[in-house]
């Protein structure tokens, strides 16, 4: 069984960073696309960004230009780079994988936006 740990969130101020990780118990080489995506509090889970096998990118306009996916395939992990937070990005982060027909999601992380 697959499995995803996210790692790398936390509470930070507005216009801060964070940086989280998703780490993948088997090579993500056989993932055809992994992303990320939130679920804030009285809202449905939203897609934040993707990126395919082949290292296209997609992202949400909320994020778009704050936000940076990438994929270190020797480390099996998948990253998700956010600049630039607001208090809207509040959520849980979820990492998602595809591999085939399988769907596999991560426990997720806790982002808090805040003073």
């Amino acid at each position: 069984q697959v499995q995803l740990v996210e790692s790398g969130g936390g509470l930070v101020q507005p216009g801060g960073s964070l940086r989280l990780s998703c780490a993948a118990s088997e090579t993500i080489f056989s993932f055809n696309n992994m992303g990320w995506y939130r679920h804030a509090p009285g809202k449905q889970r939203e897609m934040v960004a993707t990126i395919t096998s082949g290292g296209t990118t997609k992202y949400a306009d909320s994020v778009k230009g704050r936000s940076t996916i990438s994929r270190e395939n020797v480390k099996n992990t998948v990253y998700l780079q956010m600049n630039s937070l607001k208090p809207e990005d509040t959520a849980v982060y979820y990492c998602n994988g595809v591999r085939g027909l399988a769907l596999y999601w991560g426990q997720g992380t806790q982002v808090t936006v805040s003073s």
